[in-house]
């Protein structure tokens, strides 16, 4: 026990006097979920942008071009005046929709009578045409501007035409979770930093370690293996769990992030990371020759994680044929866990799937990492 105690406070020890380690462990993923949370962090909503011209400038054409401009919630409207400068921002991808009223705007409307008054019998049948210029390259946000625009448009024409609807949608608002892309990312940074310190952290500490023939002259001791991973666990725990309380309360002070489920089942899952990853990194470790080569056989495994287990974008947007894949890795059902701990408030019972995934990547790690493990 007191071999286990001072190793310990031995780890903890080397962490505090290495600047380098506790500004990457530390404050490095603490300044990433800044910047980007500064950037992306208040995103989440659709807004698309567009620009109405309006060449018949008449009483009428004014009325659409205000009422295009007074809805704000998915197009942003923009009055403009030249159609070739309108349309080459078009096709820069600046905006998504250029609108523009035709000459003559008005008098169409007066061939099928005056504003507030039914069609008069016998009134031409040609209408009063709004050109929609859009980018087909992107359809996606094209249709849904195109359908906006098609809605303000009919709304202007009902009212023309003294339209009276028989049918009618009775609407009843459901309220639903309000997320941002910062409370999405949170969690992910938590996961993130988890699997760093703790695969590329080890491998590269323990690679070191070996050879410098520091593990060599542990074994000459009565230091048994298991003290001695009993420590390294000990201290990155409690390291690991002062970064996520920072990176939480960081969150939650300067972002308003939230964990609206239990703080006890948020640490058992940075727990369950923190075995699960050390044990991945004690495996790379005892594989790895030489310390120069930890370091990219752990970053091979990591870094594609980075990216396909939803640290910076969810999972379900990911390729069908990944998705399997995908769901099979560690820090796919870490960052998952998080997530629905702090942004759903979700319990063990919901978890267990995650938890139990986790913890059987850990056990069949550890037995891997006792296997390979090599003291010189």
């Amino acid at each position: 026990m007191k071999g286990y105690i001072q190793l310990t406070l031995a780890q903890l020890r080397l962490f505090g006097r290495n600047r380098q380690v506790l500004f990457w462990t530390l404050l490095f993923p603490v300044f990433f979920m800044v910047m980007l949370g500064s950037f992306m962090g208040n995103g989440g909503g659709v807004t698309l942008n567009g620009i109405v011209i309006d060449k018949d400038q008449s009483t009428a054409s004014k009325s659409l071009v205000q009422a295009l401009s007074a809805q704000g919630a998915l197009i942003d409207f923009k009055i403009g005046t030249n159609s070739e400068e309108s349309l080459k921002l078009l096709k820069e991808g600046d905006v998504q929709i250029v609108a523009i009223i035709r000459n003559g705007y008005q008098d169409a409307i007066s061939a099928h009578g005056e504003e507030g008054y039914p069609f008069e019998a016998g009134a031409s049948d040609d209408t009063a045409k709004i050109e929609a210029h859009y980018d087909e390259t992107n359809l996606t946000t094209s249709q849904l501007a195109l359908a906006v625009l098609s809605q303000e448009v009919d709304t202007v024409s009902k009212s023309l035409a003294n339209y009276k609807p028989v049918v009618s949608v009775e609407a009843f608002a459901v309220e639903s979770l309000h997320l941002k892309y910062i409370d999405f990312l949170v969690p992910g940074i938590l996961a993130m930093m988890i699997m760093s310190n703790n695969l590329n952290g080890v491998a590269g500490q323990i690679a070191s370690w070996r050879e410098r023939g520091i593990l060599r002259r542990m074994q000459s001791t009565t230091l048994r293996a298991g003290t001695f991973i009993a420590a390294q666990i000990t201290a990155r725990l409690a390291l690991n769990g002062l970064q996520a309380l920072i990176v939480v309360l960081v969150g939650m002070i300067f972002f308003g992030t939230q964990v609206n489920g239990s703080w006890l089942l948020l640490f058992l899952f940075v727990v369950l990371g923190t075995l699960t990853f050390m044990s991945i990194g004690f495996i790379v470790a005892g594989l790895a020759k030489t310390p120069e080569s930890a370091g990219p056989i752990s970053g091979f495994i990591s870094f594609p994680m980075l990216f396909v287990g939803g640290v910076f974008f969810p999972i379900q947007n990911m390729p069908e044929f990944l998705q399997p894949i995908v769901k099979l890795l560690p820090i796919s059902h870490l960052t998952t866990a998080l997530r629905q701990v702090m942004n759903v408030g979700a319990g063990l019972t919901e978890l267990g799937s995650e938890a139990l995934l986790l913890a059987g990547w850990m056990i069949v790690a550890f037995v891997i990492s006792t296997i390979t493990f090599k003291w010189e």
